[in-house]
């Protein structure tokens, strides 16, 4: 597995997301895969793991505790804070309190089993708190020894240097993909001017660009994709009819169409890591197979083709998550 540099962080060009080993996308039935699923992703070379608090909430973190219970040596641990208050908010409220702060990295540290975090994100900007503020206790964090790297997640180019000029940002984790290529516009020039590297979540589109999905969806109770703009409706049938463009593709390169989209993503740039999701071996290795997928001029030109630029139908979110988006 090839690695790169988020920052000074090392970590493997192909990470695996966790999330949906905590039920977003469904119930999730067998725990003992997504650990063997875990422990595969680390001997395929898979070195970064990406979790955070608000997954289950809190499951996800204990599940990732008790999978590298005995190779945490071989993780770049990241996980996330701010989605959950540990002040006394509501229900739903983000909190990026320095207060709140405290009291989630201590939380995280237990769950995990560990005595550090080697990538702690915010995971939303919380407007009610100046970056600042939440920024300088992350930066206590690190100068206590309990992070290592600091992380920010969808938050506005201009917001990435406040926080930055309080504490160098490792990383800013945002969708990006063949379907959400927003961080081009004006994001991703500030990440390469300052030193940041990106994570991209959700790099298949959250299942649209694997070819799986039809017409049909058919996603159980409790899959985040029940309420997905993206996934409703006319735009549903819209963004499969890309798919299929992308699966034409991919099968004249002989590779999955999943494998395809990962490696568009990782041919925008040699500071750029992946972390697609999964809680299944079959296709973690489909997954880290797209790190050796080489694409060709040609081939971007038919990606390009196959999905054209702001073509997908459609809201990444509900609108009260959009809301968080971009502060």
């Amino acid at each position: 597995m090839r690695t790169t540099y988020l920052g000074d962080l090392e970590v493997s060009r192909i990470g695996l997301g966790a999330m949906g080993m905590s039920g977003s996308y469904g119930a999730v039935t067998d725990e003992a895969e997504s650990i063997r699923t875990i422990h595969r992703a680390l001997d395929l070379g898979v070195t970064l793991l990406d979790t955070a608090e608000v997954y289950g909430p809190y499951h996800n973190e204990e599940l990732i505790g008790r999978a590298i219970k005995d190779r945490r040596e071989q993780v770049v641990l990241a996980t996330k804070f701010g989605f959950i208050s540990h002040t006394g908010r509501a229900q739903g409220s983000l909190d990026s309190s320095p207060a709140s702060i405290r009291i989630a990295v201590e939380g995280s540290l237990a769950r995990l089993g560990t005595d550090h975090i080697d990538l702690y994100y915010q995971h939303r900007v919380d407007a009610t708190v100046p970056v600042e503020d939440t920024w300088g206790a992350m930066s206590e964090l690190v100068g206590a020894g309990k992070v290592r790297y600091l992380g920010i997640s969808e938050a506005a180019p201009a917001t990435v240097r406040r926080a930055h000029a309080v504490h160098p940002i490792a990383a800013g984790q945002y969708e990006y993909s063949l379907f959400s290529r927003e961080p081009e516009d004006d994001l991703l020039p500030v990440l390469d001017e300052l030193g940041i590297g990106l994570v991209s979540y959700s790099p298949l589109g959250r299942g649209l660009l694997t070819g799986s999905l039809d017409a049909s969806g058919g996603f159980g109770q409790g899959d985040f994709r029940n309420v997905a703009p993206r996934f409703q409706g006319e735009n549903y049938d819209h963004n499969l009819a890309m798919t299929a463009r992308v699966a034409e593709v991919a099968q004249d390169k002989g590779v999955t169409p999943a494998q395809l989209a990962i490696a568009w993503v990782l041919a925008q740039g040699d500071d750029i890591v992946a972390i697609p999701g999964t809680k299944r071996r079959k296709y973690l290795e489909q997954n880290v197979a797209a790190a050796d997928v080489v694409l060709s001029p040609e081939d971007l030109i038919a990606l390009g083709k196959a999905v054209p630029r702001d073509a997908i139908a459609g809201e990444r979110y509900p609108a009260a998550f959009m809301a968080h988006i971009g502060l």
